[in-house]
């Protein structure tokens, strides 16, 4: 496997110590996720990234996990993402019952699928994710109309996980592996 540009070339074998990781990536997705071969250069940072989001992907998680997909989706956009905006439109599909509101992520501020509450999230995920963020008073008063600080804490954590994953993704150019492709899922 060859990135675009070849200028950090992905790993062609993965460290033992990811094992598990790799594991559960072949038993979920039938294969080894392009990230691995990038992260796998640094196990144990990459053991910690996998239990951040795994804490925040918890199944008790206070954010939804459909809204959790959906602001996933939407940083990996505004980073410009392959592999993440692949990765993450296949997780929402997977949690949404609504295939058009994966299809309309892009265009959430005109689209009528997404409740006022995904809205005040998807704005916060674009203040927090442009550089500087730039979160105003109008949007924190209405965040706070549909969350309560916790869940505020909790998505901030996510958008910013995000945009951790995305950014490092997108700037060694890692690609899609077609994983909303593969189970007949559009790309959100």
């Amino acid at each position: 496997m060859k990135n675009r540009s070849g200028w950090v070339p992905p790993l062609a074998r993965i460290p033992r110590a990811l094992a598990p990781i790799v594991g559960m990536q072949k038993k979920h997705y039938g294969q080894i996720l392009n990230p691995t071969r990038w992260w796998g250069r640094m196990p144990r940072l990459f053991w910690l990234v996998a239990l951040f989001v795994g804490w925040l992907e918890r199944k008790n998680g206070i954010i939804s996990p459909a809204l959790r997909a959906l602001l996933m989706t939407r940083v990996s956009q505004q980073c410009s993402c392959a592999f993440c905006i692949d990765a993450n439109s296949l997780r929402l599909a997977e949690r949404v019952d609504i295939l058009e509101k994966v299809q309309a992520v892009n265009d959430w501020r005109t689209s009528t699928l997404f409740s006022a509450e995904e809205r005040a999230a998807l704005a916060y995920a674009d203040a927090v994710t442009a550089t500087p963020p730039a979160v105003s008073e109008d949007l924190k008063s209405e965040l706070r109309c549909h969350f309560n600080a916790d869940q505020i804490t909790e998505l901030t954590a996510l958008v910013a996980f995000q945009n951790l994953s995305a950014r490092f993704n997108a700037a060694l150019e890692i690609p899609s592996q077609g994983l909303c492709a593969s189970r007949g899922q559009p790309h959100a």
